[in-house]
Parts: C-alpha cells; structure tokens; sequence
C-alpha cells in the first residue's frame, strides 16, 4: 500500500510547549527534519527477566527500521513485562495487577507525550492483553507485534516442550520419578526465548491479537528465532505508518465483531481458558462493556468445532501448528464461522488477509467438515456455588469426570493445598476447594502448581475435582472449575463450604452445586467473616484490592 509522505507531519506545530518539546529532541540529537515527522511510540516490553521478551530488543529495532523507511520518527519506551513462570504463584501473586498497570503505562507514556501512533511489543500473558487494553483506550493507529514461540527442544532422543517436565513434577514428588531425572528434564524443557511452546496463556493471547486483526497475518505462529518474526516486525513498522495517514485507529479495527472472531479462533485451537478474563478486558476498555462477554464465550463453544488440538489437551504444539500453516491457514478454514470483514492493521480484511494461504499438514489444521471435534471447548457453570458463573475447560476434562459427585476438602491458600495435596488430605474422589484465590482475595492467584502436582497423581487426576475462586493455568487440564464468582473473599458460597459437604458437578448441563440446604447456608453465612490482610502487602497490591472489577467484566478497574 502507498503511503504519501507530504501527508505525513506531526500535527504538533508552534507554541511555548512544542517549542520546549522540539528544543528537548533536538537536544537528544534529533534533526529538525525528523521531530517534523509523525512520532511513532515502539511500545516495548524488553527484559532480562522474561524469556518470552528477552529478544524485543533486537524485534524493535526492526520495527524502527520499517518506521524510518516509512516517514516517521521511532521513539522506543518501555513499559512492565513479567513472565508468569518467574512469579512463583504465591502469596504476592503479582500476574493481573501488572496486566492493570501496564494498560495505564501505556495511556500515561503515549498519551501523555502525544504519540501520533503506536507499535506495541510483547508475547506473554499478561503482557499482550495490557498493550491492547492500553490500545483499546486511546484509540490511536497501534499495530501490535507478538514475540513468537520458543524454539523446539529435545531431550534424551525426544522431542520435549514446557509441559514435557512440568507435567512429572507431581510424579517425581510422589517418589514414582527419580528427582535428578526430572531436574535433567525441566533443564531442556524451555527455550531461549519466546512464549512456551503450548496454547497456554501466551500463545493464546498472541492468537488472539492476530484474530483481532492487531497483529500482521502470520505473526502469532512462528518462531521466536525465525527470520520471518524480523521480517514481520519491519513490516509492522512500515504499517504503522499507513494507518496515521489513513486515520484507522484501535478502536475501528478491535470492533464487537473482531473480538468475537478473537473468541472463536480461541475455541478452534482448545486456547487457554485465561482469555475469558483478557478479552473481556480489552472488550470493556474498548467500550463495550454493556455484553456479556463470558455468555459468548460459552455461546461459541457450543458452535465452534475443534479444528486444532493444541497442547497442552491435545498433541500438538506450536512449531506444528507452524509447519501445517499457522494462523492464517487456521483461520481461512474456520472464516465461514467467522465475520470475515472485519478491517485490521495491514488495512485489508480479515477474510482477505487469510485468502491466500493453505493447509500444509491435515491433520494438524483440520477442516470445518473434518473437525478433531464438535463437543464444546469450554463452558461457564452456574449453581449455589457460582451464581454469577465459572468456567471449565470441557476438551481438557475426563470423560469419566464429566458427571462428578464427592467430597468437599477444603483450603484457605495455595500452600496449604499444596502441603495438603503432599500429605495425602486429597484423597480420591475428594473435590479440591481452594479458595480466597481470587481478585480480591489473593489477586486472582492462579491454581497451578496445585493442578500440576496433581497431575502426577494419576489416581487422583482421574477421580478428583478442583474448584477456585483463582485463576486457571493455561495449561489446565482434568476437572478444575476456575474462576468461581462471587469469589469467597465477596462472601460467596464458596467462602461457606466445609470439609465434607458433597459437591456435585454436572458438566453437560453446566451446573455446579454444593448439596447443602438454604437454610444451613444462611446460617454458615451469618457466622462468616473475612477481611482483606491489608498489612501483608504493599502499597499496590492493596490499591489493586480496593479498586479492582469483577472477573466477568474482565477484572478492569472499578472506576
């Protein structure tokens, strides 16, 4: 597409305060030709601490390379980018509050400072949501870049990826695995960069920055180490620049519709059941916070196939999904259950983006008439226990699970589940409570390292439930029943259920009831009390507490 570069000037001109910022720039050493172009904020997330970003440093400067080319000037800033894994879960789980305060970081870096327009770096969970969160509520040209997957591993003759050794943790806990042979493992599980190598949370929200069309086509699926990810990003920035010209901004291409396809494309690929939160989210920045984004999201379950069956439920990881096509071959498979002219960044639709493209591998990438499955990916439950909803994860459950009665076993924290789950107070058929996990009473603290030990338990991943008022792992699998709203922390029911009461979970028809009379639950109610250990955190953390939504709102601020 041409771009006119006469057409391309800051529109920034005269006065006390430009003249300061121009003295500023060219102070820095900027050339009065260049402050006179449009300024161009490359939004990154680089770190030291993140595997997922490690490498954006050199992706943006291919980024500023396309801007230059193009007519603009780059201007790099920074903003938070944690990597899940490196947060250790508990007790300052630390995950959502991030995704929060990097959608402000981006308002305050790039409004603040009358950027024209935005490229936004980053892979991982909470990352890629906060950038678009940030999008959504300025609105300006922003074209988003996704940092790729992690290259593929191998250890001992086999091909390995995150999964490979987390999931042996519970079995090398239990004494069924020697430890050494797992530390050998989780050594050549990861790689040097890029978002681990599943539809866990990273690459979901990667996905679903290209269905949203925020993303160049092709971009959610490659490497990390490709050379294709560099030649993405310098296209990327070229792009940026073609959307200040036409005035396409955030908003025109994150419309109602785009982030239904993003909920669609999620289900097609079995993708984290964490999206539930960020979609919403970015929904609600956008504006359109009056829909009922989670009734969606089980809405298209029921009317979305399977079409790939990503790990970590199914046995694909994301260098296959690669070869077989990627993203842009997935999605023209499922465009007739798409809404295929929505606009997005490279100014085409997103039916004309994917026109091209073909399915190199049919049993990795199926077709609408030949889908892995018609069962539905994931359902929102109701009942005493959620009566406002909760989600599961259906294409990771058990089939022998799908009807589940048993016994409450019920912990206040992660770590005493875990010592719990260690000691042997879960037991078979027991229905795992934990609880006081959830925005406002740990942050929406994630039940991971529980579920994964539990994992390694094979009796017990076969028999047992697990329910939280917490947030899943993308990684979830086996009956775990996540965000349970009202969380206890709200005085739900959750918060009132004793070691003992029998739970009753009935998948197909999406219910989830703890089997206790009104009248015992009004009067457990009346002796409950709970308050916020405002004295265990930091000044943040209880900011957070205080003026955090609800989950189905997208967990944005209250504001």
């Amino acid at each position: 597409m041409s771009i006119d570069p006469a057409k391309l000037r800051s529109k920034w001109k005269w006065g006390v305060a430009t003249e300061t910022r121009r003295g500023l720039l060219l102070g820095m050493g900027y050339t009065d030709e260049e402050i006179d172009r449009p300024l161009v904020a490359v939004v990154n997330s680089w770190n030291e601490y993140n595997p997922g970003h490690v490498h954006l440093k050199e992706i943006a400067e291919r980024v500023k390379q396309g801007v230059r080319e193009a007519g603009g000037l780059p201007i790099e800033l920074m903003t938070t980018g944690i990597c899940d894994g490196m947060v250790l879960k508990d007790p300052k789980y630390i995950e959502i509050p991030s995704r929060n305060l990097i959608a402000d970081q981006v308002e305050l870096s790039v409004d603040g400072n009358f950027f024209d327009g935005m490229v936004l770096l980053s892979t991982c969970d909470s990352v890629v949501p906060g950038h678009l969160m940030g999008a959504a509520r300025l609105d300006i040209p922003a074209v988003m870049v996704t940092g790729g997957y992690m290259p593929h591993l191998t250890f001992r003759g086999q091909d390995v990826n995150h999964m490979s050794g987390l999931n042996k943790i519970g079995a090398a806990a239990s004494g069924k695995m020697p430890m050494q042979d797992l530390q050998s493992l989780i050594g050549s599980c990861f790689g040097s960069c890029g978002a681990c190598d599943a539809m866990t949370t990273a690459n979901s929200m990667c996905v679903a920055a290209e269905a949203m069309g925020m993303a160049m086509p092709g971009n959610s699926s490659c490497s990390a180490v490709s050379p294709e990810l560099r030649r993405i990003a310098f296209r990327a920035g070229k792009q940026i620049m073609y959307l200040i010209e036409h005035g396409i901004t955030a908003r025109q291409i994150m419309s109602r519709a785009a982030i239904r396809n993003a909920m669609r494309v999620d289900i097609a690929m079995a993708g984290s059941i964490n999206l539930l939160q960020h979609i919403p989210a970015i929904a609600c920045e956008a504006g359109y916070d009056d829909e009922n984004w989670w009734r969606n999201f089980d809405k298209f379950s029921n009317e979305i196939p399977l079409l790939c069956d990503t790990a970590p439920g199914g046995p694909y990881a994301m260098d296959q999904v690669d070869r077989a096509g990627g993203m842009v071959a997935l999605m023209k498979e499922l465009m007739p259950k798409m809404e295929g002219d929505c606009i997005t960044v490279t100014g085409k639709t997103i039916a004309e983006n994917v026109r091209d493209f073909e399915v190199w591998d049919h049993e990795v990438i199926r077709s609408l008439d030949d889908p892995v499955s018609q069962e539905p990916g994931m359902g929102v439950l109701f009942g005493n226990i959620s009566t406002q909803g909760s989600f599961v994860k259906i294409a990771a459950v058990p089939k022998q699970l799908m009807h589940f009665k048993g016994k409450a076993v019920v912990f206040d924290d992660l770590q005493s589940a875990i010592e719990g789950l260690r000691s042997g107070k879960v037991y078979p058929g027991c229905a795992a409570v934990l609880r006081y996990m959830g925005l406002r009473g740990r942050f929406g603290t994630t039940a991971f390292p529980f579920q994964e030990e539990l994992k390694g338990m094979t009796e017990l991943y076969e028999t047992c439930a697990i329910i939280t008022d917490g947030r899943y792992s993308g990684a979830t699998s086996g009956l775990s029943v996540g965000y349970v709203t009202p969380e206890a922390s709200d005085g739900g029911v959750l918060a009132l259920i004793k070691d003992g009461d029998e739970i009753e979970i009935d998948v197909p028809s999406r219910t989830m009831n703890v089997l206790v009379s009104d009248d015992e639950l009004a009067a457990r109610r009346a002796e409950w009390h709970w308050e916020f250990p405002k004295n265990d955190y930091p000044r943040y953390l209880n900011l957070f507490v205080k003026n955090i939504g609800g989950a189905s709102e997208g967990s944005i601020w209250n504001v």
